[in-house]
């Protein structure tokens, strides 16, 4: 007997962003690469629509040295240069700038705490993810008080593009929270 898909509204009808939906989002991460990731994809949607940024993963996959923090964290101006000539992804300077730095900050989180997973870790309740149970889309905050302690502390430690807001989305895109709606089929 066919079981008939339900997926979150935000989704819409976009193949790319249905599969994303069904694959990622939500999911729990624990690779330091993967958060890593998202923390650049996440940084530079702030004012844009996720979708704007997902049609352009690849691209920033190739111009952020496929995420190899190490990598990005030794990126100088010639790459920042280069950057703003890069037509896949978004050309904004300070985001660019601000990737480099984060890459920086990522990697002496990683050194404090063993590892960026770790540090994130330690806002949640009991170090687990937070499974909630929306009934509906217009019930999912865009901001917690979890998400606001971690902007404030990554602020503190000179993170830039990672307000509360972009932090929310941050911790669903890697599953430190599920807000999949109840009757998602991918709860």
């Amino acid at each position: 007997m066919y079981k008939e898909i339900t997926r979150c509204q935000w989704c819409g009808s976009d193949p790319q962003y249905m599969d994303y939906h069904d694959k990622e989002w939500g999911r729990q991460v624990k690779d330091d690469r993967t958060l890593f990731e998202f923390l650049v994809l996440e940084s530079a949607q702030a004012g844009l629509s996720w979708i704007t940024i997902l049609r352009r993963r690849a691209a920033y996959q190739e111009a952020f040295a496929n995420f190899d923090v190490d990598q990005v964290a030794a990126y100088t101006s010639k790459h920042v240069d280069t950057l703003l000539n890069d037509s896949g992804i978004i050309k904004h300077r300070n985001k660019i700038e601000s990737t480099i730095t984060n890459a920086q900050l990522f990697k002496k989180v990683q050194a404090e705490y063993g590892s960026f997973y770790d540090y994130l870790y330690t806002f949640l309740p009991e170090k687990q993810p937070i499974i909630n149970h929306w009934p509906s889309l217009q019930q999912v905050p865009a901001t917690t008080t979890i998400s606001d302690k971690i902007a404030k502390d990554m602020k503190k430690k000179g993170f830039k593009f990672f307000g509360s807001t972009i932090c929310y989305a941050y911790m669903q895109a890697v599953g430190m929270v599920n807000d999949h709606i109840e009757t998602c089929s991918f709860k």
